[in-house]
C-alpha cells in the first residue's frame, strides 16, 4: 500500500512508465485511472444535494452516503468507459492530448482492456447497487434518474461528445441529475427550487470541460471531433467560458436577492479571489509552449486546469455558504 501515491493521485493526474506503473497497489492504480482528482467536483455536488436536504429538514446520513458514494463511482466508471471508448476508436493514439497530461493505461500499455473492464465494472456495479436501492425505496422516479445517469455514463465519450453535446450533458449532471436527483433520492420529493439552483454550482464542472475542450481544440478538429468549442471556434469559446464564471456568482447574487437563499450565501464571493488570474488566462489564446509560471505537472492542460482550480475553490465556498444558510434558518434567524 502506498498512501503518499493515493495523496498525489488525489491532487493531480500523475504520469508513470510501466516500471513504475507495476509497482502501484490497486488503490492507486484505481485512483490514477478514474482521475480521482476531478472526481470532487461529483463529491461537491452529491453534498450540495445532501445540504439542501438539510436546510429543508429531510437530511438522511445513511441516504446521503449512498447517494455521494454511488455518484463519485459512476463518475469514475465513467472516466474509465471514456478511456476505452476513445483506445477502441484510435483517438488517444500518436501522442494525443489524453496521453500528455496523465496516465492513460490502455494506450500506454500499463493495463489491458481486461483489466479495465474488470476495475470498471466493479466501480461500476457498487455504482448501480447504490441506485438499485434508491429504486426499490423510491419507486419509477428513481427508475429514470438512474436511466438517465446510465445513459450518460455510457454514452458520453460517444456520441455526445462527438457532437457538441458534452458541455450541455455537463452542465444537466452535474446540477439537476445530480443535486436535483440526490435531493429527491433522500428526501423523497423532488424540488425545482433546489434543482435549479444548482446551476449556479453546475456552471463550474462546465467550465472546466470547456477548458478541457479548448486546450485541445486543435488536435480534436483535426480527428473530427466536434466538441462545442470545436464548433463555435477557439476564441468563442473563451468567451463562452468566461461568461459561464461570471453567472456562476451572478446567478447566486440573484437568489439572494429574491429570498432564496439567505444573505449568508454572498460568502460565494470569495471565490472571486481567484477569479482574476483565470480571467486573465482566459483572455489570450492557448499558449504554445507552458509559460514559465505555470505548474509543470499540470501542463498541457491550462484553460482545464485554471477553471478547475477556480471551480473547487466556489464549490467550497458554496458548500460552507450554503451550510450556513441551513444553519440560519434552522435557528430561525432568517
Amino acid at each position: 500500500m502506498n498512501p503518499t501515491m493515493w495523496a498525489q493521485a488525489l491532487r493531480i493526474i500523475p504520469r508513470l512508465n510501466k516500471a513504475e506503473w507495476d509497482h502501484l497497489d490497486f488503490i492507486a492504480k484505481w485512483l490514477i485511472a478514474t482521475r480521482a482528482a476531478v472526481l470532487i467536483m461529483t463529491f461537491i455536488s452529491a453534498a450540495i444535494a445532501g445540504i439542501f436536504a438539510l436546510r429543508d429538514g429531510m437530511f438522511h446520513l445513511g441516504r446521503w452516503l449512498l447517494v455521494a458514494v454511488g455518484l463519485v463511482l459512476a463518475h469514475a466508471t465513467n472516466n474509465l468507459l471514456n478511456d476505452l471508448t476513445d483506445y477502441r476508436r484510435g483517438v488517444d493514439k500518436d501522442n494525443y492530448f489524453r496521453t500528455q497530461y496523465g496516465a492513460q493505461p490502455l494506450e500506454q500499455g500499463l493495463w489491458t482492456e481486461c483489466d479495465l473492464l474488470i476495475y470498471a465494472g466493479v466501480t461500476g456495479l457498487i455504482a448501480l447497487a447504490c441506485g438499485i436501492y434508491f429504486v426499490v425505496l423510491r419507486g419509477w422516479p428513481a427508475v429514470v434518474l438512474l436511466a438517465a445517469g446510465a445513459f450518460f455514463v455510457l454514452f458520453y465519450t460517444w456520441p455526445l461528445k462527438y457532437i457538441g453535446l458534452g458541455e450541455l450533458a455537463v452542465i444537466l449532471v452535474w446540477g439537476p441529475l445530480m443535486v436535483g436527483g440526490g435531493y429527491y433520492v433522500i428526501t423523497g420529493q423532488w424540488s425545482w427550487p433546489a434543482a435549479l439552483a444548482s446551476l449556479a454550482y453546475a456552471l463550474g464542472p462546465t467550465t472546466v470541460i470547456f477548458g478541457k475542450h479548448i486546450d485541445k481544440h486543435d488536435p480534436d478538429k483535426a480527428k473530427g471531433i466536434h466538441t462545442l468549442p470545436v464548433i463555435i471556434g477557439e476564441k468563442a469559446a473563451r468567451v463562452a467560458a468566461r461568461g459561464m464564471m461570471a453567472l456562476m456568482y451572478l446567478i447566486v447574487i440573484a437568489l439572494v436577492v429574491t429570498g432564496f437563499f439567505t444573505p449568508a450565501m454572498l460568502v460565494v464571493l470569495l471565490g472571486l479571489i481567484n477569479l482574476p488570474r483565470v480571467w486573465q488566462m482566459y483572455g489570450q489564446p492557448y499558449p504554445k509552449e507552458r509559460p514559465a509560471d505555470f505548474p509543470p505537472e499540470a501542463w498541457p492542460t491550462y484553460f482545464a486546469a485554471a477553471a478547475f482550480f477556480h471551480n473547487r475553490g466556489y464549490g467550497i465556498w458554496f458548500m460552507l455558504g450554503l451550510l450556513a444558510d441551513a444553519a440560519l434558518r434552522g435557528l430561525g434567524v432568517m
